[in-house]
């Protein structure tokens, strides 16, 4: 048996699917029976289901301006769900732990592509630095539990997500399912002009969902080693020509204005992921403009289906 936790989310979801295509038995723990913050929770949860792995997806998280608003309850939040869950599956010989962390721990300025050791060599972005550094230190845990108590914890670092299924929560969402949802509005609406935060200048690494969960499957089944492994897709794009690319899948023919007061966040990201390749196979094979299209039009599905 398995564990997902955060298995009903974005990510989630698809890794769930992907277990049990492969004949795994899987278990997701509901947040109103399993509040992962509390260590009474964990342990009832824990005492139900008897997992031998646990995959540990569940995180508060958001873009830019869901950190600046939530920078304490993402720190909270994200370092509780991660002890207790890593304790509790520590005491109950669970045989791998599988916890994801985020490429928002990386230092602000890293050498780009960012490589696995250079993630402590410097202060995350300070827009998303909470978040990130509670991440962070759940990687301290799990290769801590298994100097002093042989316990088979594995961490995986995986780069900005997007894809069917995401959030287009306005306030919460990250940077393609707004840019996505900001289009598809601006187009319904005949605008002829949109705002988008920042100068478009910086420049960022996506990775297709489905994608990202097969790498999880892949750590799950074959990883087993404590070295950190980035997950990422190896291409890095500038947002003004990410806008561009949205833009003209979505058929937005206005103009774009860049509100230089709002902040960019990391100058640039891109992380190095011959590491996963080595270690477990792993490569991505989604292009971004195709899997850019599926997005757009899964969004275009789901909006007309809820008009």
């Amino acid at each position: 048996m398995i564990t997902v936790t955060g298995g009903h989310g974005f990510l989630g979801s698809y890794v769930v699917e992907k277990l049990r295509a492969r004949g795994h038995r899987v278990f997701v723990p509901i947040h109103s029976l399993y509040d992962l913050r509390d260590p009474k929770h964990v342990e009832a949860m824990f005492d139900a289901v008897r997992p031998d792995k646990v995959i540990h997806l569940a995180a508060s998280c958001g873009g830019i301006g869901a950190n600046q608003k939530n920078s304490g309850k993402f720190f909270y939040d994200n370092i509780l769900m991660g002890v207790n869950l890593m304790e509790a599956a520590r005491l109950n010989g669970v045989s791998k732990f599988v916890q994801v962390g985020t490429v928002c721990s990386y230092p602000k300025y890293c050498p780009v592509p960012f490589k696995e050791e250079d993630i402590w060599d410097g202060y995350p972005e300070i827009t998303n630095a909470p978040y990130g550094i509670a991440k962070r230190a759940l990687l301290t845990m799990a290769q801590a539990y298994r100097e002093q108590y042989n316990f088979n914890a594995v961490y995986l670092i995986p780069t900005n997500l997007y894809g069917p299924r995401d959030n287009f929560d306005p306030e919460t969402s990250h940077v393609i399912p707004a840019l996505i949802r900001k289009f598809v509005d601006a187009k319904r609406r005949g605008l002829k002009e949109i705002e988008v935060w920042g100068s478009g200048t910086v420049t960022r690494e996506f990775l297709y969902v489905e994608d990202a969960a097969d790498a999880i499957v892949a750590a799950t089944e074959k990883y087993d080693s404590g070295a950190p492994v980035n997950i990422g897709s190896g291409y890095e794009i500038e947002i003004k020509g990410l806008v561009a690319v949205i833009a003209e899948i979505v058929g937005f023919e206005g103009t774009v204005r860049f509100d230089t007061s709002k902040p960019d966040g990391q100058p640039r990201r891109r992380l190095d992921c011959m590491w996963a390749r080595k270690a477990f196979g792993w490569v991505s094979r989604t292009p971004l403009g195709e899997g850019l299209r599926k997005t757009v039009g899964w969004y275009l599905e789901e909006d007309s289906n809820a008009s």
